[in-house]
């Protein structure tokens, strides 16, 4: 199975998009922002899934990461200042931007969020992709050892011996087979 599969994509992209918009809400309300319409939350969910989907077509590495999810904190912190509920103490009250004291938290409180995200990103692909080739790799070994299994049955006529070329002789039959994969360049091999 390969990690960029549409629907493994979609998956991935969902529970990523659920976990970092809450997470970002979450903080940048703890950090003064006011709370925000049900249609700016999911305008948030849709935009994030739909970057997580897309950059999920293969394994990314850390630091375009991190880019993404600075521009995705970046991104939520505008849409969640514009999709504000309206409150009856004016915005300044709030401490957006004005102030170092409040717009330097909001900004670490996105900042965190952003790096964490990126963290999680990048260990979680590592994990499913280690995942993925590990069932893979049992599943087609386990296929291998069942094809040989089921081909050496009495009911098709099989010994479970396999004839020797050079002597005319059988020799028994390996019950279980075993594959070997390994990456890099082929081994070159010598002849005298």
């Amino acid at each position: 199975m390969h990690v960029g599969r549409p629907v493994l994509r979609a998956l991935r992209a969902t529970v990523f998009a659920v976990a970092c918009v809450l997470a970002s809400l979450t903080l940048h309300m703890l950090a003064g922002g006011a709370q925000v319409r049900p249609v700016t939350l999911g305008l948030a969910l849709a935009l994030t899934w739909a970057g997580a989907y897309l950059l999920g077509r293969r394994q990314r590495g850390g630091e375009l990461l991190l880019a993404a999810s600075f521009a995705a904190q970046y991104g939520m912190h505008h849409l969640f200042t514009a999709g504000a509920v309206p409150v009856a103490a004016p915005v300044a009250a709030h401490g957006h931007g004005d102030g170092l004291g409040n717009g330097l938290g909001m900004f670490l409180m996105h900042t965190v969020v952003a790096v964490i995200s990126a963290w999680w990103l990048e260990r979680g692909e590592c994990a499913l992709a280690l995942l993925a080739h590990l069932a893979v790799a049992s599943v087609g070994g386990l296929w291998a050892r069942l094809f040989v299994l089921l081909t050496a049955t009495p009911e098709t006529g099989s010994t479970g011996l396999a004839p020797v070329e050079d002597e005319g002789t059988l020799a028994p039959r390996a019950p279980f087979v075993t594959i070997v994969s390994r990456r890099g360049p082929p081994l070159v091999l010598s002849v005298h």
